[in-house]
């Protein structure tokens, strides 16, 4: 009996019921805290190890430092801005849609009402011709845009446009030239008929203003053997919108300023056709003014060639001016007259609504 209670307090053999198959105990939900306080237990037997079992251990345990984050990429000034959400009350997004509809409809009839007062009246009568037309006057004039109105405001435009451009002229400042074989056919554009050789019998360049008091008449041929003829290629730029690259001959404008000087207070050259000729074939002489520095430009010439051959009547026989840095209207064919004078003088293109500089 001794034996037997003595059997009955000891555990149960190996290989019992409560063993699993790999011969290990299955934990059971209250060994969990024992488990636990057994893993405290074995991390306070391993920070009293060795070096190199901590080593090993942290190693193994320990997982490897995520990089850093990429700095975010410098924004371009240019670059598009992310969007933005802005809660906005009803009532503020009515009031300013009306707001903008009644400064855009207020823009649209004060930028209408500017450009018809600024049409030329026969582009006004072939828009809106009768009585809108003249309901349209009617309100202008009692805006007070009347057409006397119209002409200073323009003229005054042209004449800021003509400080500005005379102002950033510079005798230094030479236009592009090209290579003679790349010269184009130019074209004649007179603004009237083309003179006939009849009407320049007998020409001669006549010259006043002079310091030496008096007037100086210069046939072709005494300019010719007189001055050095000097050759440039450069573009002919007209006011139409169009423009050719041409080949030059002639005397510099500079050389006949410096053998006839102009008289002391002169800034401006008046040059004049009398042989001009209107679309009728009537006499209609062509006159521009020309400011001494751009006639003392080392490319202004009295061209008396073109394309290697002396002037034809097409383009300006005998004497024509040539001033690259000068719009075509400038370039005057067939000059008969240079005058040299202080204030500017008139300008045929000028009277008509075009600019008096036209410089490029």
């Amino acid at each position: 009996m001794a034996d037997e209670d003595v059997r009955d307090d000891l555990p149960p053999p190996a290989g019992g019921p409560a063993d699993n198959a790999a011969g290990r105990k299955e934990p059971s939900a209250a060994d969990e805290p024992q488990a636990a306080t057994e893993g405290m237990q074995q991390q306070a037997v391993g920070a009293g190890s060795s070096p190199d079992a901590r080593a090993t251990s942290s190693e193994v345990s320990e997982e490897p430092t995520p990089p850093a984050p990429a700095a975010p990429a410098k924004r371009s000034f240019l670059a598009e801005r992310p969007e933005a959400a802005i809660e906005v009350p009803r009532a503020r997004l009515a009031a300013q849609s009306r707001r903008d509809f009644i400064l855009f409809a207020a823009g649209v009839l004060a930028a209408g009402t500017g450009a018809w007062v600024l049409l030329p009246e026969r582009a006004k009568s072939r828009l809106l011709p009768g009585p809108v037309h003249d309901a349209l006057d009617t309100l202008a004039a009692r805006m007070g845009l009347t057409p006397g109105r119209r002409e200073r405001l323009l003229d005054r435009s042209l004449t800021f446009d003509d400080d500005v451009a005379e102002a950033l002229h510079s005798s230094d400042r030479r236009v592009r030239t090209y290579d003679a074989r790349e010269a184009q056919p130019l074209r004649n554009n007179y603004h009237g008929r083309t003179p006939t050789a009849a009407m320049l019998n007998g020409w001669a360049l006549e010259l006043g203003g002079l310091d030496a008091g008096g007037r100086v008449r210069l046939t072709r041929e005494e300019l010719v053997h007189r001055f050095a003829l000097h050759g440039q290629v450069t573009r002919l730029v007209c006011v139409e919108g169009w423009s050719a690259i041409a080949s030059w001959g002639g005397i510099r404008f500079a050389d006949l300023l410096a053998a006839f000087p102009p008289a002391p207070g002169a800034r401006w050259a008046a040059l004049r056709s009398e042989v001009g000729l209107d679309d009728a074939g009537r006499p209609d002489p062509y006159y521009v003014s020309l400011d001494l520095d751009t006639a003392r430009h080392p490319q202004s010439l009295l061209a008396t060639h073109h394309a290697g051959r002396p002037l034809t009547l097409a383009h300006g026989a005998p004497l024509r001016l040539v001033a690259p840095v000068k719009l075509g209207l400038k370039n005057i064919k067939a000059i008969t007259h240079i005058e040299y004078v202080a204030a500017e003088p008139r300008d045929y293109w000028n009277e008509r609504g075009y600019s008096k500089y036209d410089g490029l």
